[in-house]
């Protein structure tokens, strides 16, 4: 299935529906689902996100109907979000230096150099108990003290929201994704994006702490105040969250002719990897299971779902709260 796509936010399914719609011009969703093999329900939901983001206009008449958007345009609107929050990052980039050698002689207050494991231990839950609102995290290895945190349990039990985007990297350590389980239940929002390359955490729009390196041996973080640089630091982490993908997210009903039979705790925990982006060996690994194993309960799952690749069966699985 085509995925050209999925770089501006619309995954293989919606796109599916659209190229569909594009080759009708106009349609109602009953008729696409027809076409797609899809429920109607399903399809609909579709149309509404791709309205959302400009991709189908809305038809007037008592029937719900939709109309494709000359993709020229529409596709050209898509792009250019991700360029203008692209281009905010970038247009600080000489600022981002000039704080950072600031910093390195000593005469800058927005930004301070710690060092030391315990030194950024004690960093992040301090950042974590100025925080009023939410405390926004990048996520990944390796980790200088220990995966787990202590204080945040607590915290949204006080009300704190966290929203945090982990690298593939991070589902591989023990206990990692059993975390990341337990605390989705309790309210934290958790989401995946391959690529992640930096480690962040960020409270309100007051504070952050940002690990100079992924160097053990050398452990540096900076620690940032209101400046230009936590402007960007911020935009970086709304562009992460923006282009990854929903770990585990709300239940949505199955719609009509779709299987809403719920898998077991084994294919749950098979569909948050695969969402996640481990390759297939990583993810038998995690299983205790062999590749092929893996790959036979990963094309029963397809079946199930409807899907016609891992992508697609990573979205429907977690619209639907199966992880």
């Amino acid at each position: 299935m085509s995925q050209e796509l999925e770089a501006v936010g619309i995954d293989a399914f919606d796109e599916q529906v659209y190229r569909a719609l594009l080759a009708r011009q106009a349609a109602a969703p009953a008729e696409l689902a027809g076409e797609l093999g899809a429920g109607s329900e399903r399809v609909a939901r579709a149309l509404d996100r791709m309205h959302d983001r400009g991709l189908v206009g809305r038809l007037s008449g008592p029937r719900r109907r939709y109309a494709a958007i000359d993709p020229q345009h529409a596709v050209e609107a898509l792009i250019q979000e991700r360029t203008v929050a692209l281009g905010r990052v970038r247009s600080a980039a000489g600022e981002l230096a000039g704080l950072f050698e600031a910093a390195r002689r000593g005469d800058a207050k927005e930004v301070e150099v710690v060092s030391g494991r315990e030194a950024l231990g004690r960093w992040f839950v301090r950042l974590q108990q100025e925080a009023k609102q939410q405390v926004r995290t990048l996520d990944r290895p390796p980790y200088a003290l220990t995966t787990a945190n202590p204080v945040e349990e607590t915290a949204m039990r006080g009300g704190l929201t966290y929203r945090a985007v982990y690298a593939p990297e991070a589902l591989e350590w023990p206990g990692v994704l059993d975390d990341i389980r337990r605390l989705v239940a309790q309210g934290k929002q958790a989401r995946v994006l391959p690529g992640l390359r930096i480690k962040l955490a960020i409270a309100d729009d007051s504070l952050a702490l940002m690990p100079l390196s992924l160097d053990l041996t050398d452990v540096r973080a900076a620690v940032i105040r209101p400046s230009s640089l936590l402007d960007a630091l911020t935009d970086y982490w709304r562009l992460c969250w923006t282009l990854a993908t929903p770990l585990l997210a709300p239940a949505e009903p199955a719609g009509p002719g779709e299987d809403s039979a719920e898998p077991g705790e084994e294919d749950r925990l098979l569909l948050a990897l695969l969402v996640s982006g481990l390759k297939d060996e990583a993810i038998a690994r995690q299983l205790g299971w062999s590749v092929r194993t893996m790959r036979r309960r990963m094309s029963r799952l397809h079946d199930q779902l409807g899907a016609a690749n891992r992508f697609q069966a990573g979205a429907i699985a977690a619209r639907r709260g199966w992880i």
